[in-house]
């Protein structure tokens, strides 16, 4: 499966390789067979980790025949070209003896694209399931059905969904092209990235970008220019990335959001990056890579 690039170039999480196969996933005798398939593969998934492993600066996941796994429940990642099926297990990781335990965020910027869109999908898969597990109609315990796509409520058949949380992002720019950079109260010193907030509900992603800034960092911002998205299963964000103009470069953090706030030219961001004043979000997310468009070219190290 061809995966097109947006304005922002291609997102580290936002790449795949294969077809999702959304109408074979209620088919239970195809499922059952691709299961005793020899040629399937499986991702094994825990607390969203697998087993990696590395070569230099590459990497690839530790795929098992579906035989090697541990019992967990199994979700359906889809097929590839050449017929072969892929799941994902949820359940301990299998001590092997090769390969390393790896999160998205160690390992999401060395896979390739087929494995880097395996776990991005299998992670949020069992992020959605650890947290769905009773009806919120009646709390009854939900069964897993449509190879690990829905959970129906055996109690009043009610159906439910994997969720996605949509979340702005946006690298804001003043008159003179400086960018608008904040750090967490959580935050160390030093580390800082582009504003971020979720969407509320009625609200579209446009209004959403100038109520953060606003609300964040007290600027009015004016033309709201989408770019491109990237999934986020921490636990499930879509990360939805803009361009903004900040109608005026007057400064007023919330406390409780915003720890510093500071405009950066692209001489000072070099320099505080070389001194080691300033580090940025690391390559796999979508803040870095918004503001390395901004800036015109990749930089070097990351938090």
């Amino acid at each position: 499966m061809e995966i097109s690039e947006g304005l922002l170039g291609p997102l580290l999480l936002a790449r795949g390789a294969i077809d999702r196969a959304a109408v074979l996933r209620q088919d239970a005798a195809w499922l059952d067979r691709a299961w005793g398939d020899e040629k399937t593969r499986v991702v094994v998934v825990h607390d969203g980790e697998t087993l990696i492993r590395r070569y230099g600066d590459e990497a690839e996941l530790v795929l098992l025949a579906p035989g090697e796994t541990p019992p967990g429940e199994r979700y359906l990642l889809g097929v590839d070209s050449a017929s072969v099926a892929y799941f994902a297990v949820q359940g301990p990781l299998p001590e092997t003896g090769e390969g390393e335990r790896a999160g998205l965020r160690q390992a999401g910027a060395l896979l390739g694209d087929r494995d880097a869109g395996l776990l991005v999908y299998a992670v949020a898969l069992e992020a959605w399931h650890g947290s769905h597990e009773f009806c919120p109609r009646c709390g009854t315990r939900t069964e897993v059905t449509a190879g690990g796509h829905v959970r129906v409520c055996p109690q009043d058949a009610s159906q439910h969904f994997p969720r996605v949380d949509p979340a702005v992002i946006m690298a804001v720019r003043d008159d003179a092209d400086r960018i608008l950079l904040a750090r967490g109260p959580q935050w160390p010193e030093g580390r800082m990235s582009v504003l971020a907030g979720f969407v509320e509900p009625g609200e579209s992603l446009e209004q959403a970008v100038m109520r953060e800034v606003l609300e964040e960092v007290g600027v009015t911002v004016t033309a709201p220019r989408y770019l491109g998205s990237q999934p986020w299963p921490f636990p499930r964000s879509l990360m939805l990335g803009f361009f903004a103009l900040a109608a005026g470069t007057e400064l007023t953090p919330d406390p409780d959001e915003i720890a510093e706030a500071r405009w950066f030219s692209r001489t000072e961001l070099l320099a505080a990056l070389d001194s080691g004043e300033l580090r940025l979000p690391p390559p796999v997310s979508i803040a870095r890579r918004l503001i390395e468009t901004w800036y015109g070219e990749p930089l070097s190290g990351d938090w």
